[in-house]
């Protein structure tokens, strides 16, 4: 039904926007790994709506509950539940226009698959629903540190603002040093004044999430259909918003370059070339680079400003949805695409590691 991701390290999620919880089960958690409760609430918390003036005004704990799996602090091998409460939420604002189908939203395609809906600000189909993602992501990250694999995603564009800074140049500890996770402070200020004349005019405005992948052994990856971009592609790409999917640092636009201009050097014996356009990764294969990948998200649907919207009797009307909404998700989606990337590359370790003897 396609609420189930992975093959070995799995997460099942459940839940709806505005539900009583957002909630998830992980299956194929290793036993005794130590879970850093604060880590995971640090990755929820930056997820979480009502961060600042740029973000929803939806204000939301997002309070981790762990229902089985783990004691002591030590997972037991079992599988992993979990829940986050849904409590800050007015639902009366979608209930006057419950028959009408947003535009851009999964409203009209819901109604069509299964002949009912919830209408509560998207239901399922709201990014409410990367709660559950961010847990199993985190949880994964942190069995990721066993082999010595760092994840970390930034905002790298927002609207026509672009990073100039090369990924390879990133300063980790800068993208949590202002709201928008864009590590180049010299922008900043004038990025924030954009977004809030955009939030006040109920508008929205979309951007790119970078993530590096460092500390990746070569080798990881399957042939053929379940090739790591592949699946990289299929789990980012799932992800609210996403529209479209980069490997590669890409200074340049390659589908309009010469494969003199674009091919990497001899990967030397330490794993590392001069130059990543493959994005650390060959023949769906990981070759020992740095994994470099994009992610383009569009402007939120869920706007402010009066559009033409159809009803389910097929009637045309202007309508002005009200609700709290993003102006841009990007700075958000961050640890989402983080959590995202950790269970794919946790999910082909342990499929790698199941292949030998």
């Amino acid at each position: 039904m396609g609420n189930s991701f992975g093959k070995l390290y799995k997460l099942m999620s459940f839940g709806e926007s505005h539900g009583k919880v957002i909630g998830g089960v992980i299956d194929g958690c290793p036993s005794n790994i130590e879970i850093d409760f604060d880590y995971i609430q640090d990755k929820l918390d930056r997820r979480k709506p009502g961060q600042s003036d740029i973000t929803t005004d939806r204000k939301e704990d997002d309070k981790l509950e762990i229902l089985s799996g783990v004691f002591e602090n030590k997972t037991l091998g079992t599988p992993l539940a979990f829940i986050v409460k849904n409590k800050s939420y007015d639902s009366s604002t979608y209930k006057k226009y419950k028959d009408f189908y947003r535009p851009s939203h999964a409203d009209f395609t819901y109604q069509k698959k299964y002949n009912i809906r919830d209408y509560r600000g998207g239901g399922r189909s709201s990014a409410r629903e990367t709660i559950s993602r961010v847990v199993a992501g985190s949880i994964a990250e942190i069995i990721l540190r066993k082999y010595n694999i760092e994840i970390f995603s930034y905002v790298s564009k927002i609207y026509d603002f672009s990073l100039d800074l090369n990924c390879c140049n990133i300063d980790k500890e800068s993208i949590e040093k202002n709201i928008l996770r864009f590590p180049d402070n010299s922008k900043v200020d004038e990025i924030i004044s954009f977004l809030k004349k955009v939030k006040s005019k109920g508008d929205s405005v979309g951007g790119e999430i970078t993530t590096v992948v460092k500390g990746l052994k070569p080798g990881i990856g399957e042939p053929v259909f379940d090739k790591l971009n592949a699946k990289l592609a299929n789990a980012l790409m799932s992800i609210n918003a996403a529209k479209f999917f980069k490997l590669g640092f890409q200074d340049k636009d390659i589908s309009a370059s010469l494969g003199s201009e674009v091919n990497d050097e001899i990967i030397s014996t330490d794993g590392t070339t001069k130059t990543n356009y493959s994005g650390g990764i060959q023949g769906g294969i990981s070759n020992g680079n740095d994994l470099i990948f994009t992610i383009g998200f569009k402007p939120v649907s869920s706007i402010k400003i009066k559009q033409n919207m159809i009803n389910s009797e097929g009637i045309r009307k202007e309508v002005k949805i009200d609700g709290k909404h993003d102006p841009c998700v990007v700075p958000r989606a961050v640890p989402i695409v983080e959590s995202m990337t950790s269970m794919v590359i946790l999910d082909y370790i342990f499929i790698n590691n199941s292949k030998t003897i």
